[in-house]
């Protein structure tokens, strides 16, 4: 696989770890289901683009969902079973332990394509105090673990929270708070208005 479609397979696997689903509702191929806040239209343009891109011959559909706070980007292929870091039918990513697989950690490239679709669908982007800051937040440690990893090969320093919550499993924030604006830059995490499905 050429560097463009890994770079294009990172960013994507960023994403469906984030809010990402594998099902096989026809019983005969995998169906990658990513679920997008209608508030931001620029990340269904940087999805659809890399779907089509490591994709060329599948369809990439946009579903709105019934209220239009949200929708749903889908592609079925059965190379999704050799890409994802979960399979399906085992359980959700929290059972299974999704992990970033370890060829993403090889290159820098790979690293920050990741890291945005990572943050662009587990993150945040906010000001406190007059300081920006990023967030990454999930409840599944080993991930949570991965993108502060990541943070650090980039240069960084992140750091990680827990915080317990009373019904349900604890969430995990990896927080930057410094060198914020080059970190934004250096993995390409913007919102444009353009949309493409």
């Amino acid at each position: 696989m050429l560097m463009a479609a890994k770079v294009n397979l990172a960013y994507i696997i960023g994403v469906a770890m984030g809010d990402g689903n594998l099902s096989r509702p026809n019983k005969r191929a995998t169906r990658l289901r990513i679920t997008c806040d209608a508030a931001y239209p620029g990340i269904e343009n940087d999805i659809c683009i890399a779907l089509n891109l490591l994709f060329p011959k599948n369809k990439v559909s946009k579903v709105n969902g019934p209220r239009d706070t949200y929708f749903n980007i889908s592609v079925y292929s059965n190379a999704l079973d050799i890409y994802m870091p979960w399979k399906v039918g085992k359980g959700s990513k929290f059972k299974q332990n999704v992990r970033v697989p370890g060829w993403i950690f090889r290159d820098n490239m790979y690293i920050s394509a990741c890291l945005r679709g990572l943050i662009q669908t587990d993150g945040s982007v906010y000001s406190d105090r007059g300081y920006k800051m990023v967030n990454f937040t999930n409840n599944i440690l080993d991930l949570a673990t991965d993108v502060k990893s990541m943070m650090e090969i980039l240069g960084y320093q992140p750091k990680i929270y827990s915080a317990s919550q009373k019904s349900s499993r604890p969430k995990y924030t990896v927080r930057l708070s410094r060198d914020v604006n080059r970190f934004i830059a250096e993995i390409s995490l913007k919102k444009e208005n353009e949309q493409i499905c």
